[in-house]
C-alpha cells in the first residue's frame, strides 16, 4: 500500500506542547482548507507528489528513531484527508509513538498517540476531533480569532475534553504576536505557542 507524501526529515518539533523535541516528520499530500497564511502551500496539490510505500515510511520511521526520534508526526497537507489506519498500522510497529497534527475538517482515522488539533475560522472542525484531541492550537492574525480560540475550548469542553489550550500568532503578523501575549498574560489557562523552528532555521 502507499500514499501521498511531499516529504519526510527528522528535525525538531517546533510547536505546541512537545517543541524542542527530536521527531520524525511525514508530510502527506493534499490539503483543500486552503488558509491564507499557510506556509507549505506547495503541498496542497496531491496528484504534484508522488505516492511512497508505507513499508518505505515505516523503515525510514525506524532509521529515525535509530537517531534519536522521540516520535513521528504525521502532517500535511491535510492528513486526514487520507484514511490513516493503514498507516499508522504500518508504524506502530517501529515504536515511536505517532502524533497527529490536522485542521479536524475530516474525519479521525488511525491509532495515533497525540492529536494537536488546528482549527480554522473558515473551516471549522469536527466534533469528533474537538472530543479526542490532546491539544488545541489556535493561529492568531485578528482580534475575532480570540473570540474563535474561546468558542472552540468550550466546543472542547462540551464534548467531555480537556485539551491544551495554545495561542499560535502568525509567524509574520505582528498584531497576531502582540494579541497572542496580551491574551495569554490575562487568561491563564491558554499558553502561547511559538513557531520555534523558523526561528532556529531548520525544517
Amino acid at each position: 500500500m502507499s500514499i501521498a507524501v511531499v516529504e519526510t526529515f527528522h528535525s525538531l518539533q517546533g510547536e505546541g506542547l512537545h517543541a524542542g523535541r527530536s521527531a520524525f516528520f511525514i508530510r502527506l499530500a493534499g490539503c483543500t482548507v486552503g488558509c491564507s497564511w499557510c506556509d507549505t502551500k506547495h503541498s496542497w496539490p496531491a496528484a504534484s507528489h508522488p505516492s511512497r510505500s508505507l513499508e518505505q515510511l515505516a523503515l525510514e520511521a525506524k532509521e529515525a528513531a535509530a537517531a534519536g526520534a522521540a516520535f513521528v508526526v504525521i502532517t500535511g497537507g491535510e492528513p486526514l484527508h487520507h484514511n490513516l489506519d493503514a498507516l499508522c498500522a504500518a508504524l506502530k510497529p517501529v515504536g515511536l509513538p505517532l502524533h497527529l497534527e490536522t485542521s479536524g475538517v475530516d474525519p479521525l482515522s488511525g491509532d495515533c498517540d497525540w492529536i494537536s488539533l488546528s482549527p480554522k475560522r473558515h473551516q471549522p472542525p469536527l466534533r469528533e476531533l474537538l472530543a479526542a484531541c490532546h491539544e488545541l492550537k489556535v493561529v492568531v492574525h485578528e482580534g475575532e480569532d480570540l473570540a474563535f480560540a474561546e468558542a472552540m475550548a468550550a466546543a472542547a469542553l462540551a464534548a467531555g475534553n480537556h485539551p491544551t489550550l495554545l495561542l499560535q500568532p502568525g509567524w509574520e503578523s505582528q498584531q497576531g504576536h502582540e494579541l497572542g501575549i496580551t491574551y495569554v498574560k490575562g487568561h491563564p489557562d491558554w499558553r502561547l505557542s511559538l513557531q520555534s523552528h523558523k526561528q532556529l532555521g531548520v525544517r
